[in-house]
């Protein structure tokens, strides 16, 4: 796939099984499990949110509970060594200023296809990484049936 080993990858997950096959393919391309970096992005929640309001929910409790369930999912010995993340924001921000942070070699991620009416309303990531990153980006696209 390329010609030699890279030093860092960013792989952003949102828990879809095609994110966490992209970290697969990330120690692929990598040259250390070690130089593989897992960003998970929460969105923001509103302020009229229920769990907001009655402040039920902090930031830091959905940061951990996400943490907690990407070392639940990354779980097998190949994992070891790869660095797991989860921040709120912007995802297309996040993972791109996340990037830069861990001076990226590439940045690996899927694309889901929405399109129509999904893709209007929800936007697509990858398009915004694209857009925002200083980095090459690299997205796999699923398998036509």
């Amino acid at each position: 796939m390329f010609a030699s080993k890279l030093n860092s990858v960013l792989v952003p997950v949102d828990f879809s099984e095609q994110s966490l096959a992209a970290v697969d393919s990330a120690l692929e391309i990598a040259k250390e499990p070690s130089g593989v970096f897992v960003l998970h992005v929460l969105g923001e929640l509103s302020a009229a949110e229920p769990g907001m309001v009655w402040e039920a929910v902090d930031p830091e409790t959905r940061c951990r509970h996400a943490r907690e369930a990407l070392q639940q999912q990354l779980s097998d010995a190949k994992y070891r060594n790869v660095h797991l993340d989860v921040m709120i924001g912007d995802p297309g921000h996040q993972i791109a200023d996340e990037a830069h942070r861990v001076n990226a070699d590439l940045i690996i991620m899927p694309s889901h296809g929405r399109r129509g009416l999904s893709r209007l309303l929800l936007g697509s990531v990858a398009e915004r990484v694209l857009r925002l990153a200083k980095t090459n980006v690299l997205i796999l696209k699923e398998k036509a049936d």
